[in-house]
């Protein structure tokens, strides 16, 4: 589910840089460096708005303002609250050590994360029932349309959609990326009035050389 707010699968764009979390156990450092370098450089024309934070993917705060967004969602659809999306409700992925990162323009945001899951969890893709729905967003109804996009194969594994939000006076587009590359797995959503596929398709390109760069 992508919420009116930027939303979906526990990523979410915060207002307030958080101090972070430190991964845990003795490859700590290691992983931490491995994980910021396969961040994204600022965007031209864009600012950190938030980040990056550190830690176990179910502990970082965007990910726990994602899940408190989706429960106060009233879901036409329960199931597609987090369809095609890293699941923070299952353990391994809970506990995998993660970096996020969110940057934000007047004309919209980037929320990136990186998780090392070293089983491949490369999530489903969006079920039939979960390309159109409503839900009620504090208030508002909304009414979410999202489909497939042909975006070139990037990493071992990835996916791409387009969702139109409509609701209210705040209407959005929501385009999200995920790449799987070894044991690491890239989800990045970009927010705005209007998201371009060519744009979308263009950051995910940057992200996966990012990706091979780290894992080789």
């Amino acid at each position: 589910m992508v919420a009116i707010s930027g939303c979906s699968g526990g990523t979410t764009t915060p207002s307030a840089v958080p101090t972070g979390t430190q991964l845990p156990g003795p490859q700590a450092s290691a992983d931490t460096a491995r994980l910021r370098a396969a961040l994204l450089p600022v965007p031209k024309g864009m600012r950190v708005a938030y980040g990056p934070e550190m830690g176990a993917f179910g502990s970082l705060k965007s990910t726990q303002q994602g899940l408190e967004a989706v429960r106060q969602a009233k879901l036409q659809r329960p199931e597609c609250a987090g369809a095609a999306q890293l699941d923070p409700a299952k353990p391994d992925v809970a506990q995998a050590p993660a970096a996020v990162i969110a940057f934000a323009a007047a004309r919209g945001s980037i929320t990136q994360a990186v998780v090392s899951l070293p089983a491949v969890v490369f999530p489903a893709p969006l079920p039939q029932q979960c390309a159109a729905y409503t839900a009620d967003v504090g208030g508002t109804q909304v009414t979410y349309k999202t489909r497939t996009l042909a975006m070139p194969a990037r990493g071992e594994e990835s996916r791409a959609y387009l969702t139109t939000a409509k609701g209210g006076k705040k209407n959005a587009q929501i385009g999200s990326v995920m790449i799987r590359r070894g044991s690491l797995i890239m989800t990045m959503l970009v927010v705005g009035q209007r998201v371009k596929p060519q744009g979308l398709f263009e950051l995910a390109r940057l992200a996966d050389q990012n990706l091979a760069r780290v894992t080789r």
